[in-house]
């Protein structure tokens, strides 16, 4: 079966972007694009605000209908579907996401405070969904896929640990004819920051940097079987795993994290490494879940 790339609009400046860098990919994935908004209509004394549940799902297909006749427009071949999601923003999006290839939404501006403005929906979504999730900044544009940047992807714990974004992030590259950054960060254990003799005598090349250069082959080894037309960077560096991609971060057209969810009484959060790609690279950002 073949799964189409979804993205949810609002008619806002982000969810315009995301649609239209939704429609780009599914064109260089040749697969179909579904335009879906999550509505639900609750009654309102607000006489800014139609009451009346017949004009607010016409202003909801409206907005649908302007998003799909945009793609359209700017990709004739491209075969798109559009509809309106009834009930909860999360429960809705999260079902589209489980039949679609990849979740495409938008996400208001980056930095200490501002992207924070993703909000709950967007981060319950991220959470939630067992399929990749991208966001998407209102100042996103087709430049920024040219020119050389690279798809920049985070590898952390065993191979198995980031298989499902690396498998994400190897497809982005063959598809767009993109050289792959693949990042480990590490940091060294607290006996061994005071202990130099004993990180000798823990490595016998001579310290954990090799360990971590061959611990990031390995997990890069099978998908470069499988995607040998793509151009590899291995990029092993001391510090966070955050802090390293937020560095590199200006030189990527798409950042890929894999995700850790975390349930608790109050809701789920993902890790702390998409967390902070998600509210502070300036490119768009792929979650991917574990497979």
């Amino acid at each position: 079966m073949i799964r189409p790339i979804t993205v949810g609009v609002d008619g806002t400046p982000e969810s315009n972007a995301a649609a239209a860098w939704a429609g780009r990919e599914a064109v260089r994935r040749d697969v179909p694009l579904r335009i879906v908004h999550a509505w639900q209509w609750q009654p309102t004394t607000d006489i800014a605000i139609a009451a009346d549940r017949d004009t607010q799902a016409g202003w909801a297909r409206d907005l649908v209908r302007e998003a799909e006749r945009t793609v359209t427009e700017r990709h004739p071949g491209l075969t798109v579907t559009a509809g309106i999601l009834d009930g909860g923003a999360v429960e809705s999006l999260v079902a589209a996401a489980a039949e679609a290839d990849t979740l495409v939404l938008g996400s208001r501006g980056h930095g200490a405070i501002v992207g924070f403005l993703l909000g709950s929906v967007g981060q319950q979504v991220l959470a939630e969904t067992e399929r990749p999730v991208v966001l998407v900044r209102s100042d996103d544009h087709p430049e920024a896929e040219a020119g050389g940047r690279e798809i920049i992807v985070g590898q952390q714990g065993d191979p198995d640990d980031s298989s499902a974004a690396l498998g994400f992030a190897f497809a982005t590259a063959a598809a767009r004819g993109a050289g792959l950054r693949a990042v480990r960060a590490w940091n060294l254990p607290p006996v061994f920051a005071y202990s130099p003799g004993s990180m000798r005598l823990a490595d016998p090349a001579g310290g954990l940097e090799p360990y971590e250069k061959e611990a990031l082959r390995e997990a890069l080894w099978p998908w470069r079987e499988r995607f040998p037309e793509v151009p590899v960077t291995e990029h092993v560096e001391i510090g966070s795993a955050a802090q390293v991609l937020l560095t590199v971060a200006g030189r990527a057209q798409l950042m890929v994290a894999g995700r850790r969810a975390h349930r608790r009484t109050v809701g789920s959060r993902i890790g702390s490494v998409a967390h902070a790609l998600v509210h502070h690279a300036p490119c768009p950002v792929a979650v991917v879940p574990p497979s």
